[in-house]
């Protein structure tokens, strides 16, 4: 392994708590994300995806592949019950699935990317000649239940990329790319997928797309048609009014590949709707002769950058937001292979790096009365307190509650400290709303609660951080083989537990005084590693004896099970006393 990449390694390893795994497996990490990272643009964790044998998965084989990541609509879908929160009412199903094998050698091995390419096509077997370990098998279950929703694939069936990645270089070797072709023929030949990609990357691939994922998005565009918006608007840098043809827009939101930019829209309260009654009419101008009248019929979109560069009528914006706009955008997007500069797009162009500026006008342009004002509260206001409450902790105890996407890729901080929205809502349900079995299954009904029981005004951030803390310290100890990979499915009843075990069931209302007491019990305990580690062992036992040892799906993700950890931790505590 070459230095730099070595280098690049040790760093990315350092960030995700990988230190302590050996170079090959820390090595399929770090390639997996980044190659994950070019498609989703989101935070997750690699070990949601690495597939490998070891201790985690032993009984079966990894189909010899190190990684599987399924992306479905622009989520990265990791069980089946996702699906159900974040696809099931979306009118069509755009899904990729990307497969990852990297060796730390600094070669390119043509029976290996035979090897590689069988263990693809048998992982969409329908009867697998392979004995798939408990990653792939759920890997398996998500592409099985993606595949009985094809009835949703509306621009065709799914695409399958393969990447081959090592520390060497790659020179285009005609034998490799005819051992690469037969895969993607044989592939193709399923009818599956309605492309099939394969790439190899060497170290200066790694490289490149390693960078890419530290840097903020940026597009250039030339913005010609444009007004400046004056006089000065205090904490508003610059602001443009103009209009741009499809081919210069595209450049705003189509990436080199031609997929959407990820992110985009994380600002945006409201997510892509689908071909419902409004955008469906968007369609139907864009599909008609009357596509030049566009500009006149649509309201347009506002784009918020922290940083916007002019060279006459040359743009250079970075970090930047759609921050009204998202159902034209997408179906423009979904349009883009029919569409010409014949369409042009208003847009309102605004430069300013006051988070409360941004706020202010997301509130603004996303006021409709489908919108209730409770979730513009939880989506612009109660994260920015809470982000500012984790950030007030010491470095060596501090948590990065993410409130906008890609917000800490360019920092140098442990990645798993970073707590995603999502994340966020799961913890807390978890631990202070006595609902983990909600955090997976019927996620949508906990997305609800928004604003009313999950970030409410007047509520208290000690639980909070408390709840994030728990889930960052169980996790620590999943990665570090400190804790039994059977107990990862029973991870949020764990953390109930755990409230239990140290503060006893009954507790303050959430925003109450007494609250902060009652979390500093939680938080001095689990800031204290052998304490901590005690605790998570006990909540591991105790959702033991609650399942009987069954720790699938159907069993852990029910109310009577987390009940029964209740009534478990309850009699533990009761002991202690």
């Amino acid at each position: 392994m070459d230095r730099i990449t070595e280098s690049l390694l040790n760093e990315f390893s350092a960030e995700h708590g990988l230190s302590t795994l050996a170079e090959s497996k820390r090595y399929e990490h770090f390639t997996s994300y980044i190659v994950v990272k070019e498609e989703h643009s989101e935070t997750f964790d690699t070990h949601d995806i690495v597939v490998g044998d070891g201790p985690q998965t032993a009984g079966g084989s990894d189909f010899g592949i190190d990684a599987i990541a399924i992306i479905a609509n622009g989520v990265l879908i990791t069980d089946v019950d996702d699906l159900e929160t974040y696809i099931d009412k979306a009118g069509h199903l755009e899904v990729s699935f990307t497969f990852v094998q990297s060796e730390t050698s600094s070669g390119f091995d043509a029976s290996k990317i035979g090897t590689f390419g069988f263990g693809v096509g048998d992982f969409f077997n329908d009867a697998p000649q392979l004995q798939p370990n408990s990653r792939v098998a759920g890997a398996r279950d998500v592409m099985q239940a993606i595949y009985k929703l094809s009835t949703k694939f509306k621009r065709g069936n799914p695409i399958c990329k393969l990447y081959y990645v090592t520390t060497g270089k790659w020179q285009g070797d005609p034998t490799l790319i005819a051992r690469m072709d037969a895969v993607k023929s044989d592939l193709m030949e399923t009818g599956l997928f309605r492309k099939v990609e394969f790439a190899c990357l060497g170290a200066e691939g790694v490289q490149r797309l390693y960078q890419k994922t530290k840097n903020a998005i940026s597009a250039e565009f030339n913005f010609a048609n444009r007004v400046t918006i004056s006089p000065e608007i205090p904490r508003i840098d610059e602001a443009y009014f103009g209009f741009l043809p499809w081919s210069e827009f595209q450049k705003l939101i189509i990436d080199e590949h031609g997929n959407m930019i990820g992110g985009l829209f994380f600002d945006n309260v409201r997510d892509w709707q689908g071909f419902n009654e409004v955008n469906s009419k968007i369609k139907s101008t864009l599909e008609s002769t009357d596509r030049s009248r566009f500009v006149l019929m649509n309201n347009g979109l506002t784009i918020i950058a922290k940083s916007v560069q002019k060279t006459a009528n040359k743009f250079l914006v970075e970090d930047y937001q759609i921050v009204n706009g998202c159902q034209t955008t997408h179906v423009l997007y979904e349009q883009r292979a029919s569409l010409d500069d014949t369409v042009t797009i208003p847009v309102r162009l605004i430069s300013t790096k006051d988070e409360s500026v941004t706020n202010s006008i997301v509130k603004a342009n996303n006021w409709q009365t489908h919108v209730k004002e409770e979730q513009l509260f939880a989506l612009q206001e109660f994260p920015k307190i809470l982000e500012a409450y984790f950030e007030s902790y010491p470095p060596a105890d501090r948590l990065y509650f993410e409130r906008r996407s890609k917000q800490y890729d360019a920092a140098s901080i442990e990645k798993t400290r970073i707590v995603t929205f999502d994340g966020m809502i799961r913890a807390f349900a978890a631990m202070f709303l006595n609902e983990p079995h909600r955090t997976t299954r019927n996620f949508k009904a906990l997305k609800e609660k928004l604003g009313n029981d999950i970030f409410a005004e007047g509520q208290r951030m000690e639980p909070y951080y408390a709840s994030a803390l728990a889930l960052y310290k169980i996790d620590f100890l999943f990665r570090n083989e400190k804790l039994e990979p059977k107990y990862k499915p029973a991870r949020y009843q764990i953390a109930f537990a755990i409230r239990i075990l140290i503060a006893g069931y009954e507790m303050p209302a959430l925003g109450a005084n007494k609250m902060e007491s009652y979390c500093k019990k939680i938080t001095d305990a689990l800031l204290d590693a052998a304490k901590a580690e005690y605790y998570i062992g006990r909540g591991a036992k105790i959702a033991e004896l609650a399942s009987n040892g069954d720790f699938s799906r159907d069993s852990i993700r029910t109310e009577p099970f987390t009940k029964e950890v209740e009534i478990q931790a309850k009699a533990e505590f009761a002991k202690q006393s």
